[in-house]
């Protein structure tokens, strides 16, 4: 049989009955095309954002974030309520960050989580009230715990034993007492790529289940800190919640031990929870994940015979990632003959500078043609950077109308998070 071009696309890429239309599982609420095929944004057309503000250009659906995140807090206070205890959503705002995104985070009721002190600086900058703040991070500097502790955050995770002494250290200078969490490497091994994978045994992040008891020992010793419980984070863009549930069956015995010693009032699970990145992925709802996990909780709980403790939670991605779109403007464009068929290379005014997901993870994205419509046949392309370096990949595999020529607009969904 004759190959096509469709030989050189993946085995999840189905070729698209029409390349200009939206599958709202991938792009923000509010995005639609107008009547002359302009896509639109919360209501304003591509073409004047970009008119306006130039490419590449990074758009956030505010709406969408919005209710995002209440439906998040929502999935997570309902669930906790029927187990008789209460959840406090942390944003992880590594996934997106700016003032503005912090004053939308606030007025959804939800808490903060920052891993640097640019970020603790951000939230602060933001508006959100310090004790609402918690600080992440594998090496945090005795400057970032200073401001932390002089700003009052809520909590702060331990991530090595070096740190109880320094935060004890802050804290006791200023006569303060700080709360603070223990993170725990689990062990547990999320279906995810190896470097989003957080709790392996041979990796930088937490602190072996061996070694926690004796640490916090160590953190009740000092009268300048509070130990709220155990943390954990197992990775990232997860779609499965047997890691989520392997993790609660770990560490609620821990939780029952450190009980014997001292309160423990709260466990936090992380977060990590899936998005869509291409119309072939499958990210369960987050009420999934809220329904399982407390479930879960509160069947391990009723077996050790120990009362439920406040729920933590750390959702970033599946906030922010949907609600952001980037457009490009269009440059060159190259046909490759290949011994399986022609992919056609489509350049762009941005690269692996606003996006290095793809280069670094092989993340895949989805693209569409964003200022017009077209008719014609859709053909496999390769979404590439201007930079020197043949790595420089936006969108690895994609359809795109076979005439999309230099200066059309091409957005890129699901780019608001860790873009």
């Amino acid at each position: 049989m004759e190959k096509t071009e469709t030989d050189l696309a993946p085995s999840w890429l189905s070729l698209p009955i029409d390349a200009n239309a939206i599958d709202n599982k991938i792009w923000p609420a509010s995005f639609v095309r107008d009547s002359s095929g302009d896509v639109q944004i919360g209501g304003v057309s591509v073409g004047q954002l970009v008119a306006e503000y130039g490419t590449p250009l990074m758009v956030i659906d505010q709406a969408d974030f919005l209710d995002r995140a209440k439906s998040v807090k929502q999935a997570f206070d309902s669930e906790a309520k029927k187990i008789h205890t209460d959840a406090k959503i942390y944003y992880a705002s590594k996934s997106l960050l700016t003032t503005e995104v912090v004053r939308w985070v606030a007025s959804s009721g939800l808490n903060i989580d920052v891993c640097s002190g640019g970020e603790l600086a951000l939230a602060l900058a933001g508006g959100i009230e310090p004790h609402r703040i918690g600080l992440h991070g594998n090496n945090k500097s005795l400057y970032e715990i200073g401001k932390a502790v002089t700003a009052g955050v809520g909590a702060i995770v331990i991530d090595s034993e070096i740190e109880i002494e320094r935060i004890a250290s802050i804290a006791g200078a200023q006569d303060k007492i700080q709360n603070v969490r223990i993170r725990v490497n689990s062990g547990v091994h999320a279906y995810t790529h190896e470097y989003l994978a957080t709790s392996r045994e041979d990796q930088k992040f937490g602190i072996a289940v061996s070694d926690v008891p004796e640490l916090v020992a160590k953190i009740r010793s000092h009268s300048h800190l509070n130990f709220l419980g155990l943390h954990s984070h197992i990775g990232s863009q997860i779609f499965s919640v047997e890691g989520f549930i392997e993790s609660v069956r770990r560490l609620l015995p821990l939780h029952k031990k450190l009980m014997e010693t001292g309160s423990v009032p709260e466990l936090n699970l992380g977060g990590g929870f899936g998005i869509n990145y291409t119309v072939a992925d499958k990210a369960p709802d987050i009420g999934f994940f809220a329904a399982e996990i407390c479930s879960e909780v509160e069947k391990q709980c009723r077996d050790l015979g120990i009362a439920v403790p406040v729920l933590c939670f750390e959702p970033g991605r599946v906030i922010s990632g949907p609600t952001g779109v980037t457009v490009y403007n269009v440059g060159t464009i190259k046909d490759v003959q290949l011994s399986s068929g022609t992919r056609k290379y489509v350049s762009i005014d941005g690269g692996m500078s606003d996006n290095p997901r793809p280069s670094l993870y092989g993340a895949d994205y989805s693209a569409l043609l964003a200022s017009r419509v077209s008719e014609l046949e859709p053909v496999i392309s390769r979404v590439v950077g201007k930079h020197c370096e043949s790595g420089d990949i936006v969108v690895r595999d994609c359809y795109l109308p076979s005439d999309i020529s230099p200066n059309d607009l091409l957005a890129v969904a699901a780019t608001g998070a860790y873009c």
